[in-house]
Formats: C-alpha cells, sequence, structure tokens
C-alpha cells in the first residue's frame, strides 16, 4: 500500500470532496419565491474508493471561511508527513529554540515537498508561561507549581498518551521490544524518551524522566518583560509562528498571561489589540479556502 492510498488519506479526500459540494453561489434564499438554493451547483460527491464510499452530497453550504481549518497535531513521522500534505495549522511543542528551529525547517520543507507553499501552514508550538508582575513573584510561583505532581499523576498521564497501562510493569523493568512497536498513542512521545535517554528498551522510570510528562517546563518563568522576551525569541527566530499557551493552573495561568504578558506584547507589536477579521481563517492569517485547492496536491502524484 502506498502513502497515496492510505485509510486517512481517504477519508480526508471524502470530508474536503463533501466541504466541496456546494458552490460559493448555490445559495439563493428567495423567500418570495420559496427558492432556496440553486440545484445545480450542489453536487454529489459519489466517492468510491479503496476503504470508503460516499455520495453526499453534504447538507451544509460553505461558510465565510469557505471550509473549517485542517488543525492536526502530532510530531511522529507519521504525524509531520500528514501535517504537510494537509494540515493549515500544526500544534507541535518544541522543546528549546535550537531544537525547534531546526525541526521547523525541516517540517517546513517537508510541506514544500508537497507541492504546498510553507508560509499557508501555521507552526504553533506549547508553551507553558509561568508570569507575575516581577521575576521574584513568578519564581515563587514556580517553586509551588514544582511541587505539585505526584508520580501517579505522571503514570496515568503516560498510560493516556500512550495508549499502554503503565502501572502492569515494575519502574526500572525495560519495555520490551514489541512493547515498544505496539505502543499506539503518542508516539512522538515514545520517539523523544529513546532519544533523550539514549536507550532502545527504556524503564517506566526513563519514560517519566524523559517525556517530563506531568510536570510542566520551567523555561518561562519571570515578569511581563521576561517571557516576553523568551516568545519573541521564538518567535522571530523562526522557530514557530505561533503558540498554544499551556496552563499549569487553572485558570490562574491564563488570566496570569493575560493580565502581565499581552500588554507587553502588544507594546512590541507581536500580538493584536483588534482582530484582524471574522474567521478563524483571518485571525491566523490564513487564505479563505476555495473550492477544489486541495487538488493539486493529488494530481501532482
Amino acid at each position: 500500500m502506498t502513502r497515496a492510498t492510505t485509510a486517512p488519506t481517504r477519508f480526508v479526500e471524502v470530508v474536503l470532496g463533501h466541504w466541496d459540494a456546494w458552490e460559493d453561489d448555490a445559495l439563493i434564499v428567495d423567500k418570495a419565491t420559496g427558492r432556496f438554493g440553486d440545484g445545480h451547483k450542489v453536487h454529489r460527491l459519489d466517492y468510491k474508493g479503496r476503504f470508503l464510499h460516499s455520495r453526499g452530497p453534504f447538507t451544509v453550504p460553505r461558510s465565510r471561511q469557505g471550509r473549517p481549518v485542517m488543525i492536526q497535531a502530532g510530531s511522529s513521522g507519521r504525524g509531520k508527513r500528514f501535517s504537510a500534505r494537509w494540515a493549515e495549522l500544526v500544534f507541535v511543542a518544541y522543546h528549546d529554540v535550537a531544537s525547534g528551529r531546526q525541526e521547523y525547517d525541516e517540517f517546513k520543507a517537508m510541506v514544500a515537498a508537497e507541492g504546498r507553499d510553507p508560509d499557508a501552514v501555521k507552526v504553533a508550538t506549547l508553551a507553558y508561561p509561568i508570569c507575575a508582575a516581577t521575576q521574584a513573584e513568578a519564581e515563587d510561583k514556580a517553586a509551588l507549581i514544582a511541587g505539585l505532581p505526584l508520580e501517579i499523576d505522571a503514570l496515568s498521564l503516560l498510560s493516556e498518551a500512550l495508549n499502554f497501562d503503565f502501572a502492569s510493569k515494575g519502574m526500572d523493568e525495560p519495555f520490551t521490544d514489541a512493547e515498544m512497536a505496539g505502543i499506539q498513542g503518542l508516539q512522538a512521545i515514545r520517539d523523544r524518551v529513546v532519544r533523550n535517554t539514549g536507550k532502545r528498551n527504556p524503564t517506566v522510570r526513563d519514560f517519566m524522566v524523559g517525556s517530563g510528562r506531568g510536570k510542566p517546563p520551567m523555561n518561562m518563568v519571570g515578569g511581563p518583560k521576561q517571557v516576553a522576551d523568551k516568545l519573541e525569541e521564538w518567535f522571530t527566530g523562526g522557530a514557530c509562528d505561533g503558540f498554544v499557551i499551556g496552563a499549569c493552573v487553572v485558570p490562574g495561568s491564563y488570566a496570569d498571561f493575560v493580565r502581565h504578558v499581552v500588554p507587553e506584547l502588544q507594546r512590541r507589536g507581536l500580538f493584536r489589540k483588534d482582530y484582524a477579521g471574522r474567521t478563524l481563517r483571518d485571525h491566523l492569517g490564513l487564505a479563505r479556502a476555495t473550492r477544489g485547492d486541495w487538488q493539486p496536491r493529488l494530481a501532482a502524484e
């Protein structure tokens, strides 16, 4: 089976085909005549593939942004390949600026290799800022947060993310080759543990330490200026197109970020003061989707 005929790819083709069922001017909505739409501008899909059959047409007209934004989360090899082909916004978790810049460049090259415009695919990395009015206050918060996670938290989160019962093994018992190959969850975590520990068969404890699961990174702690400096370094240094702000405590982390950091980013011209438009695509700086604009990717194959 080639990559071009995998079930996930065919599923996306079906979804996009249904979203393209209505032409932009198909709606009439004439109360006087009672005519809702032009039937000649609403199309059946009649998709018949190896894995899926679907007829349609989709019952929902095209939205103001053309179609929903295609968002992908996943940094495994398979996830990157899928994102490079289909995604318009990608969620990642780069761990430092240097490696983030390398992975960002590699991914954008994969997008270009698919015949797509790399600038039309946005990459947003996860960030856990711990912020306050001053550096000292932020450091006090970080010390408190660092003492909150328990061992069972890490094990539970690893089990949930990797679809494997970590309680079934001893803390220092290595995973077998079969167990490593059978992990079906977030394989990027598995790969990162192998890379960080240098072990082909890490133990449960290695997974806890090497993944950092359950413990927020303490690499973005400070007052408004300190946190904004780090975000600006990532953003202007070619390591990402934006951020997914994670919370160490809820709702306090978000409130702190909005109160302390957003005004500083706005002052630097790095964060908007008003929305750019009315749709998510407008806010992300993505062009309105047009019918069939995904087709050249298939034709290129």
